[in-house]
């Protein structure tokens, strides 16, 4: 390794951790990914900290848990001040950079209050995440406003795709045989090949992108966090030519799903159940048409992560960059008898990290799997840690994963934690819920699985029994004992915050030598609770032999 390093932060949109190769997948191939994990360490129990977009990739920006940084859904924005991994980075000299998405609405409110110009240097990190946005592209339709104006339209209409929105007309829209164009957000079309030729789609674009700006990171010697962001294989589910065809119904694995989970289910999974995503993509014709798609997304992606990894090779980029994959989230794809994300069984709260360390210390774990508890959240403490950053355990509540790819430890945590606010689903209305009720917690110790919340029944799954998790044991007696185990592992956790992110636990425990030979407050001046003069006299005497002993 050289001294200066680099960091590629790769991250896929609802990719399922059980969707590789090296995962075990039977018929989905991804040998760069799998060439990946070949070289670095697969961590078999990751978990994101919530189960949609949003709130998941704030937890990852900002290495701090929902309940702490405070975006808890789609569209609520990161409160200005909510230091991110670009901050963090920046003080140890790093350029960091966005090329792709990010999914976070900006609080232009709290902009505004501030006075801060959303057009000046510390507008544009406030509003991206503490990213320098070399590119980003929410990979959503304009009206969402995450990202109106995205060079990727500007990139259509230059390469002749004309429309007044690109994005959806060419790249996200199916194409009949006569050249019809058919809307790529309905399911039923997702076994069209895209309107576009695959070499100007989204991923193949964004990796190009992303190479441009390792070139020019390289060419000043700068070091640099570069974080590849690609929004599929998140809907809408539409891939170009030849990966729309790669696929068919034979290669689909079956649902992971009982008729048992549709009798008498708990009230929060019911509802869930009846959401149009769910009663569709729990019908054998909607996976039949949007599964193959899926597979070919995440095809294409393994496809240009082989070209990137091929120009990081060739140019000597790879000795000295830590490479992290992973996802935002996973999707159920009818598993379950649910679509989407949302709740907390691993096909969505379990995702793929594969983790790169190109340290001579972690050649100890290359190729290996472990199967320790990580979240999301160890991702900004680990870069940080990469890079030779001073460790902020009062604002990142992750840890660093370096003592896990150098072999040091075998296991940071003892239970990962998730989260999802359902008060914008319908199920606060079929449930009756307030908005201020409708918070749903996830812990797991690896062997069983608590989802609780306010005004539910809890869910539970023995994990090592029912890896498939088809069997809630949340009304079951005999798992009662286990249930309050996780439970007050819950309410311990969420009792300890990390709010006091201003000044480090050093700048309390500083004065710990010097309690118990004297007041600490006393050379302040201030003097709290003494009775007379001579009190306070002994304690200036307990001061001076000290200070004294210490040569000061």
């Amino acid at each position: 390794m050289t001294s200066k390093r680099n960091v590629l932060f790769i991250m896929c949109d609802q990719l399922r951790f059980d969707y590789l190769s090296c995962a075990g997948h039977k018929s989905l191939k991804t040998p760069n990914i799998d060439r990946l994990a070949s070289r670095g360490v697969r961590f078999t129990n990751a978990y994101v900290q919530s189960t949609v977009c949003g709130p998941s990739r704030m937890s990852a920006y900002t290495g701090r848990y929902v309940r702490s940084h405070g975006s808890t859904h789609n569209g609520v924005p990161l409160r200005v001040g909510e230091p991110t991994l670009g901050d963090h980075l920046r003080e140890v000299g790093v350029r960091c950079a966005l090329i792709g998405k990010t999914h976070m609405k900006a609080d232009e409110e709290g902009m505004e209050r501030l006075g801060i110009d959303r057009d000046s240097i510390i507008g544009v990190r406030v509003a991206e995440c503490g990213f320098e946005p070399f590119e980003r592209d929410d990979g959503l339709h304009p009206s969402t406003s995450y990202d109106p104006d995205p060079a990727y339209d500007t990139y259509l209409r230059q390469h002749g795709f004309e429309a007044e929105n690109p994005w959806e007309h060419w790249a996200n829209s199916g194409e009949g045989e006569n050249g019809e164009n058919f809307n790529g957000w309905l399911l039923v079309h997702a076994d069209k090949a895209a309107r576009i030729p695959e070499e100007h789609s989204e991923t193949p674009y964004m990796t190009r992108r992303a190479m441009r700006f390792i070139e020019d990171a390289e060419a000043k010697g700068e070091a640099w966090c570069a974080h590849l962001s690609y929004i599929k294989p998140h809907w809408p589910y539409i891939v170009p030519a030849p990966y729309h065809t790669m696929y068919g119904k034979a290669e689909i694995q079956p649902a992971v799903r009982s008729e048992a989970e549709r009798v008498s289910p708990n009230p929060i999974f019911e509802a869930f159940q009846q959401e149009r995503y769910s009663k569709n993509f729990s019908r054998d014709e909607v996976r039949e048409t949007v599964v193959p798609c899926y597979m070919g997304l995440i095809k294409q992606i393994d496809d240009q992560l082989g070209h990137l990894f091929d120009f990081m090779e060739k140019r000597g980029v790879f000795k000295n960059t830590l490479v992290v994959f992973t996802s935002d989230h996973g999707d159920y794809l009818g598993d379950h008898w649910l679509g989407e994300k949302y709740l907390f069984h691993d096909v969505a709260v379990k995702v793929p990290m594969i983790v790169y360390d190109p340290r001579p210390e972690a050649d100890v774990t290359r190729g290996t799997t472990s199967d320790a508890l990580v979240e999301m959240i160890d991702l900004a403490p680990t870069f940080l840690d990469y890079f030779g950053g001073r460790p902020k355990p009062h604002v990142l509540e992750g840890r660093s994963l370096l003592s896990l790819t150098s072999g040091e430890r075998k296991s940071l945590r003892n239970y990962a934690v998730s989260e999802y606010d359902y008060s914008g689903d319908a199920a606060r209305l079929k449930l009756a819920m307030p908005v201020s009720g409708c918070k749903l917690y996830m812990i797991t110790d690896g062997r069983f699985k608590l989802v609780h919340g306010e005004g539910v029944e809890p869910m539970f799954f023995d994990l090592q029994n029912d890896p498939g998790e088809l069997r809630d044991l949340g009304r079951e007696p005999s798992a009662a004992g286990d249930i309050e185990r996780l439970r007050k592992m819950l309410m311990r956790w969420l009792a300890l915050p990390n709010n006091r992110i201003t000044v480090p636990d050093e700048w309390l425990t500083e004065i710990d030598g010097k309690v118990g030979h004297f007041d600490p407050i006393i050379g302040s001046g201030v003097l709290i609770g003494y009775w007379d003069e001579a009190e306070l006299a002994e304690q200036q005497e307990a001061r001076r032999r000290w200070l004294t002993r210490r040569g000061k």
